[in-house]
């Protein structure tokens, strides 16, 4: 089941972390990935919490069932049983959110405009669907476009959140770099990394 919402941003970045969610192995989710404590199980898991937290921010219930920045590691069932009632959670619950209304986030940020708290939740998943993506030798589900609408987003919340561990410190620019690395070296993502 695929839940649509009135933010293109965040319906893009779902389908991203669905695209990389099919036929992972046993052995796959034991890789390591981009976020250097975490194996792709560990990535999964966060980037669920992630999504229900947005969406308990704004339901006020079915927040995450553990703490998303303490990942067990431990997968009772497929990634796809995991990630996607969560990912149908965070659409429904933005579905619900006027265009121009603040919105409730589980950020430090605490509510942010809706155009910005959309593209908040549609980052943590597409970044991960990067992460995940690389980690397992796939492509790389954050194309340009994505990252372009994600940028201004970024550049609007990261700088808080570094303090506190969720991103690394940006990495410089390189010549060339299109949107989808100019995104990744801000998050402090090595576009070109590999396990």
């Amino acid at each position: 089941m695929t839940a649509t919402t009135l933010w293109p941003v965040l319906d893009h970045a779902h389908t991203a972390l669905r695209s990389v969610l099919a036929d992972l192995t046993p052995a796959d989710l034991a890789r390591p990935t981009p976020c250097t404590e975490w194996t792709v199980t560990q990535v999964l898991q966060h980037a669920a919490g992630d999504q229900r937290a947005y969406a308990a921010a704004i339901t006020g219930h079915g927040g995450p069932t553990e703490n998303p920045f303490d990942p067990s590691g431990t997968l009772d069932g497929t990634p796809t049983a995991l990630v996607e009632p969560a990912l149908v959670a965070s659409a429904d619950a933005f579905a619900t959110v006027a265009a121009d209304a603040p919105t409730p986030t589980p950020l430090p940020h605490g509510a942010l405009p809706a155009p910005v708290a959309a593209g908040a939740a549609a980052l943590d998943a597409a970044v991960h669907a990067w992460d995940v993506a690389v980690a397992t030798g796939r492509p790389s589900p954050l194309d340009d476009a994505l990252a372009a609408d994600l940028l201004p987003v970024a550049r609007a919340i990261v700088e808080p959140l570094r303090q506190y561990g969720a991103y690394a410190a940006a990495l410089d620019p390189a010549p060339g770099d299109g949107p989808s690395a100019e995104l990744l070296r801000y998050l402090g993502r090595d576009p070109r990394w590999t396990p």
